[in-house]
């Protein structure tokens, strides 16, 4: 049985980068829209402009739909193999904290609620943290089950990306989730940080097509972007020693 990562992708944003990535052309990252479209887009409205575009104009008009005005992008969830690990890495070198956690040991599971926040925002109550986590954006849910910690292979889950963990026939899959992402004031910067305490790239700031982005991978495998908060500049070297000039373009990371 593959077992791919139940998620709903946390930080809103992400879903504008993934059409824009697959083109060239310098991308805008929008972080929040306040309106939101009422109904559903006709077909005329959703008629493809050209290859690849897609008119959705009618998605960024109007106001929020009757009865959803106060939902909230909330969480990702993600099976972790280790949590010490685990929150380690999004603590420490993301800069998270652990906003919220529940054990199941009747169930031999125990969730830990992870968020981009200031330790003066975390409440000294189980139920205050909870109320705290569930009106926080953005969380991610690492999801432990007992003894996974122990077993032999590094990585247990299927990251989605072109993975053949837990497949049958070893096999990689072509997997629908891709990554989460945070965005940070300077990505080179961000990036030498994350290079110094020895986290995992899959693509540098100046590797590939193109620059100005990263990915790095948690303990599990799973992908990080990290992206400008502002205009998406490349400097000259990365942290890994990749210049700016060069590279392939694209790569659909599926594959």
């Amino acid at each position: 049985m593959i077992m791919i990562p139940s998620t709903l992708l946390a930080v809103s944003f992400l879903a504008a980068t993934v059409s824009a990535f697959i083109t060239t052309a310098p991308t805008t990252i929008v972080h929040r829209h306040s309106d939101r479209c009422n109904s559903i887009p006709s077909q005329s409205q959703l008629k493809m402009a050209s290859e690849g575009a897609l008119d959705v104009s009618a998605y960024m008009a109007g106001p929020t739909p009757e009865g959803t005005e106060d939902f909230i992008m909330q969480q990702t969830m993600f099976r972790v193999k280790d949590p010490k690990k685990s929150l380690d890495f999004y603590c420490n070198v993301l800069g998270f904290k652990l906003v919220h956690y529940s054990e199941y040991p009747e169930w031999k599971f125990n969730v830990y609620f992870v968020a981009p926040v200031s330790s003066s925002t975390v409440q000294p109550t189980e139920s205050g943290r909870w109320n705290h986590c569930m009106n926080t954006p953005g969380c991610v849910e690492l999801t432990w089950n007992y003894g996974s910690e122990k077993e032999e292979a590094d990585k247990i889950y299927n990251t989605g990306n072109a993975d053949a963990t837990g497949t049958n026939d070893g096999e990689k899959i072509r997997g629908g989730f891709g990554h989460i992402g945070i965005t940070v004031p300077n990505v080179y910067k961000a990036c030498e940080r994350f290079h110094e305490m020895g986290a995992e790239f899959h693509k540098s700031p100046n590797a590939g097509g193109m620059k100005g982005l990263a990915f790095v991978k948690d303990p599990d495998g799973y992908l990080i972007e990290i992206l400008p908060q502002g205009e998406m500049v490349a400097e000259p070297m990365d942290c890994l020693g990749v210049p700016a000039e060069g590279g392939e373009g694209y790569k659909d990371n599926s594959k």
